[in-house]
């Protein structure tokens, strides 16, 4: 397993803003605060990118309140998008048990590109997106917390399943035949995994399901693109940009 924490995020700021940034870093860690004040304060330190990702998640939300299923995301890197749809459906539907939130990751980055994927990106390349060892031990514990202090916390509501999701999700959902997908999030990059993960899906679709494609139209990762155009062409569904992040595609299912 590559480990690569020191790993540079892509980013489109310039040199003085990424300065800023690393000020923003200092400014925390001398924060005049207890621990406690921070957890009701987080917003102090959100710059506007961070705050428009959890406005982006909210909106999906809120476009499958009426759809039955589940939350599926490939990809899942530290596992914030599954922290937020856990306490989102705490707000939104906090007895709907039946509301699953499920999350596929490898945990140690990037690996594994075909002929269609850009190796020269500065975002997705070799060991790119690990996390720490043994993180998805520290993930469950950290969801399992924010599941018991939300309603039906005695019902376990959520799964992450460790591995590569060209064999994983397949036998899931060999496994869970019964499973309807109302979300989607893909944030896998590649075209390989991503083309698998759309094709086992795609019997488990209803009308009105959503898929987010965080690379959709991406030169940085066009296999995710590909994929998705191989798998689904241009029919059978409308496609439209997210109002907080106008480079990420909300796919609704007809």
């Amino acid at each position: 397993m590559k480990t690569n924490l020191n790993y540079n995020l892509g980013t489109k700021a310039d040199s003085i803003q990424i300065e800023k940034r690393k000020e923003m870093i200092d400014h925390f860690r001398i924060r005049p605060m207890p621990d406690d004040h921070l957890f009701s304060n987080f917003g102090l330190y959100m710059r506007s990118s961070a705050l428009a990702k959890v406005l982006l998640i909210n909106e999906l939300y809120e476009h499958i309140l009426n759809i039955p299923g589940v939350i599926v995301e490939f990809g899942i890197w530290w596992g914030q998008n599954l922290v937020l749809a856990e306490n989102l459906r705490a707000i939104y539907e906090p007895f709907n048990q039946s509301r699953r939130i499920i999350g596929f990751d490898t945990f140690s980055g990037y690996e594994g590109f075909s002929n269609v994927d850009n190796e020269k990106s500065n975002v997705i390349k070799e060991g790119g997106y690990t996390t720490s060892k043994d993180y998805m031990i520290y993930l469950d514990k950290l969801l399992s917390l924010h599941e018991e202090n939300n309603v039906l916390g005695n019902i376990h509501k959520y799964k992450l399943i460790e591995g590569d999701v060209v064999y994983t999700v397949p036998k899931f959902f060999k496994e869970h035949p019964e499973t309807v997908v109302a979300l989607a999030y893909f944030d896998l990059g590649l075209y390989l995994p991503t083309k698998i993960c759309l094709k086992t899906i795609q019997s488990h679709l209803i009308p009105g399901s959503l898929i987010l494609l965080d690379e959709f139209n991406s030169s940085e990762a066009p296999g995710e693109t590909i994929a998705f155009k191989e798998v689904f062409g241009s029919s059978g569904y409308t496609i439209k940009k997210s109002k907080y992040f106008a480079d990420r595609s909300l796919v609704f299912i007809k």
